[in-house]
């Protein structure tokens, strides 16, 4: 359904650091870097953009709003949550079972250095 996502970040380089750490275990690369931004992916395009501002979206735990990436396994979504964290992310709900959104749905919950709610998600019994 979606192409593509992008986020205004404040410092993009401490942004790169943090998702360059947090993506990884899921699979998701930065496959493009320049000045108007960075941007990931899973494969060879790039889906998840990074964009420089000096004015990104203000942190509202209460909108609602959150992105949420794809884990192939439990330990994808450990790893994402405790790399995001190393990384300069603030824990926003540890790894654990969610079944208030489904029998099975295991994720993680992490602010990045902006304040954007981002989790890693899978369905995996693993």
């Amino acid at each position: 359904m979606l192409d593509h996502i992008s986020i205004g970040v404040r410092d993009l380089a401490r942004s790169t650091a943090f998702y360059d750490a947090a993506l990884k275990p899921l699979g998701i690369t930065r496959l493009y870097d320049g000045d108007h931004g960075a941007g990931y992916g899973a494969g060879k395009r790039a889906q998840f953009w990074l964009n420089p501002t000096d004015s990104p979206a203000p942190r509202n735990p209460q909108s609602g709003c959150h992105i949420c990436f794809h884990a192939e396994n439990r330990d994808a979504v450990q790893a994402f949550h405790a790399l995001a964290i190393s990384h300069g992310g603030e824990d926003d709900g540890g790894p654990g079972i969610r079944p208030q959104y489904s029998p099975g749905y295991y994720a993680a919950f992490v602010c990045d250095p902006d304040g954007y709610r981002i989790e890693a998600v899978t369905f995996s019994a693993e």
